[in-house]
């Protein structure tokens, strides 16, 4: 067991520094090169450098920088990064993704060592675990967003009665961007810093929409551009949308109000295989033991896995009803 264990570490370090040389080292000698003709560019011009700050925004690479060509090859960072953003996370998400990699290798390693012998059933395990990290921005981002679609039908009417007053539609967003609650004036306030700089209206628009992914969002930010080409009263429509909006959220509340029984019964009822689990782990390890390493406990171990997690999910989606 324990030359297996330093096999694999010898093939993950010789995997790494492949990849290392694959995809950091050939980007740092073009970037050498880049820079050395811009030497030689400068030295013939006469141009020297003053100091001057540069004005381009640039982005800064993550801690693994090196496998982050990979991941972004796949196409699973963008979304990733989409959603950390979102959740107003300072996060990567190479160094994320290498972080829930790093984790599941590690109890998939952990699990090797402990003695469970069935394959599949350690992936399982590596893979849950491996998924902690993205499970936590996908919360934050839900709270984060559950939030704002709360706080979002006051900020609609901020913004009609600055409209009713006479004021511009840019006037209205600096409204909602310094009078409104967080997250709402974070992102409102983004919007007015974008047109500050010189943005269309159009374009910083649609920017908190990609930010902010509810379809409220996108009902008010269709109603302003609207508004803006066809110059139509857009204050009643905007007054039924934050009345839509309440209305729902209130539905909503309603209907958790009245599952709140059936949803406790339901959480006891997936806890309770766990529980259990635990209690005889610490009263009788024997009896656990026959799960993981003998060949037909693993097979029912990993069928009572997925089963509860296919459970868990089901009664999810039917006690989340979205208005």
């Amino acid at each position: 067991m324990s030359f297996v264990i330093v096999a694999a570490v010898i093939f993950t370090i010789a995997l790494w520094i492949a990849a290392h040389y694959a995809f950091s080292v050939p980007e740092q000698h073009a970037s050498d090169l880049v820079t050395s003709r811009m030497r030689e560019l400068r030295a013939r011009s006469g141009v020297r450098n003053s100091g001057r700050t540069d004005l381009l925004r640039r982005e800064q690479k993550g801690t693994f920088a090196a496998v982050g060509e990979f991941f972004e090859w796949v196409g699973v960072t963008r979304r990733l990064q989409e959603h950390i953003d979102q959740a107003n996370l300072k996060y990567k998400a190479v160094d994320v993704l290498v972080v829930a990699v790093l984790i599941g290798v590690g109890v998939f390693l952990m699990l090797g060592v402990l003695g469970m012998s069935m394959f599949v059933l350690r992936v399982v395990f590596s893979v849950l675990a491996g998924a902690i990290p993205i499970m936590l921005i996908e919360r934050a981002r839900k709270k984060r967003l559950a939030k704002f679609e709360e706080l979002f039908p006051d900020a609609i009417d901020l913004f009609n009665r600055s409209m009713k007053a006479g004021h511009t539609i840019h006037s209205g967003l600096d409204t909602i961007a310094t009078e409104s609650i967080e997250p709402v004036k974070m992102e409102f306030k983004k919007v007015t810093e974008e047109l500050g700089l010189g943005s269309q209206i159009d374009q910083a628009l649609l920017n908190l929409g990609k930010r902010v992914p509810l379809i409220d969002v996108r009902f008010f930010i269709t109603g302003l551009i609207l508004q803006r080409q066809t110059g139509a009263n857009m204050v009643e429509v905007l007054s039924n949308l934050s009345d839509l909006v309440r209305e729902r959220l209130n539905m909503t509340a309603k209907m958790r109000a009245h599952t709140a029984q059936q949803r406790m019964s339901a959480g006891l009822l997936c806890s309770l295989p766990i529980v259990v689990g635990i209690g005889f782990w610490i009263v009788k390890p024997e009896y656990i033991q026959l799960l993981y390493s003998d060949e037909t406990g693993s097979k029912f171990l990993t069928y009572a896995i997925v089963s509860e997690i296919v459970g868990i999910l089901v009664i999810r989606k039917l006690a989340n009803p979205r208005f």
